[in-house]
């Protein structure tokens, strides 16, 4: 399922997905495909997305 959450977060703070993940520490696919629904992220990775973006993960992940 796609994770339109985190998109619409990341276009909030004008982050382009090459931005947001170097600030995760991944690669821009990574971001891509987590944004896409083709690749379920770690516990670590999800606060990260979490951090950068200024959200909870029930904002973006969990509700």
């Amino acid at each position: 399922m796609k994770n339109l959450k985190m998109k619409s977060a990341r276009a909030a703070k004008d982050y382009y997905q090459e931005q947001l993940a170097k600030l995760c520490n991944v690669s821009r696919q990574t971001i891509n495909a987590i944004e896409k629904g083709d690749y379920n992220p770690t516990i670590n990775l999800c606060i990260a997305i979490c951090k950068a973006l200024d959200k909870t993960l029930d904002e973006l992940f969990w509700t």
